[in-house]
């Protein structure tokens, strides 16, 4: 064996164990954070019950005696989850058929990097600009009380969440092969029946994978959420008034907690919630994107 191949197959061995320990360290770095969550999350069943947890209908982590009801959280959640999703997904699949079917080459090229930029900017920037152009148009348009409502985090959330699935979607999109949509074309379909018989169902995996990452982002975002929903601990029963998520409870009040008190175990609590629901939405994602591949 030559010297040079030799050190080739050095470097070859270094790079495949550095992959292989990289993917083991993402492994087990999650582990380790579902099980700090765990550490503090589960002592506060101690003296409240899960049931009582996950159903209650009062958050009042403060008061004498304290209530840890997460029920309008996690309603809360949904509703703006639910906005978000209605309005990002077909606005992003109609996008992605967009470019990856239908603009030119060059066109698409400009499309490409524009979303990518959209996905670039910082979640607090965009919860500022909905506080100041957003949340008053909502409250004039509506004739509202407050214009910080869910269905203003839906919006802002859905414009955060569409260049998921406008990226993963296109991707998705592009990878089916040439010939199906030759072989329909032969056929005698037209582009635009090649595209909605043919192109969209073979990247079905893919655009509901780009979906429930895109869901998988709108549920765990934090900042954008906690400016413009209202903060509102109540449960929801119109889109058009104040709520408060699971994340923008952690986030207001993790700084105000006493360490090792009942209220800081609450909140590590929700964290894993949180993270349950975060992992199912991946998991599922992942199982669409294998899928795709077989």
């Amino acid at each position: 064996m030559t010297r040079d191949k030799r050190n080739q197959r050095i470097r070859e061995f270094f790079i495949e164990k550095t992959i292989s320990a990289s993917g083991i360290a993402s492994v087990v770095i999650v582990v380790l954070i579902f099980v700090f969550l765990l550490k503090d999350g589960l002592s506060l069943f101690k003296i409240e019950s899960i049931q009582d947890f996950l159903s209650g209908k009062l958050w009042y982590p403060i008061s004498d005696p304290p209530k840890f009801g997460i029920l309008p959280l996690i309603l809360g959640s949904i509703v703006v989850t639910a906005g978000a999703t209605a309005i990002s997904v077909p606005i992003g699949v109609a996008s992605a058929i967009y470019i990856a079917e239908v603009s030119s080459p060059r066109i698409k090229e400009y499309l490409k990097a524009g979303v990518e930029l959209l996905a670039a900017i910082p979640s607090v920037v965009l919860g500022f600009i909905g506080v100041v152009t957003l949340v008053p148009f909502v409250k004039q348009f509506f004739n509202l009380p407050t214009g910080l409502t869910a269905f203003s985090g839906s919006i802002m959330l859905a414009f955060m969440a569409m260049p998921t699935i406008v990226s993963i979607a296109e991707d998705a999109l592009t990878a089916v092969p040439r010939s199906y949509r030759e072989g329909a074309l032969a056929l005698g379909a037209t582009k635009w029946q090649t595209i909605y018989k043919v192109t969209v169902p073979s990247a079905a995996s893919g655009i509901v994978a780009a979906v429930m990452l895109g869901v998988g982002r709108v549920i765990g975002e934090t900042m954008a959420v906690m400016m413009i929903t209202g903060n509102a601990a109540v449960i929801p029963k119109s889109i058009f008034q104040p709520v408060r998520t699971l994340t923008a409870t952690i986030a207001a009040e993790m700084g105000e907690t006493v360490r090792g008190s009942d209220h800081f175990y609450a909140l590590f609590a929700i964290g894993i919630v949180l993270f349950l629901i975060t992992f199912f939405i991946n998991m599922i994602a992942d199982l669409y994107l294998h899928r795709e591949k077989r």
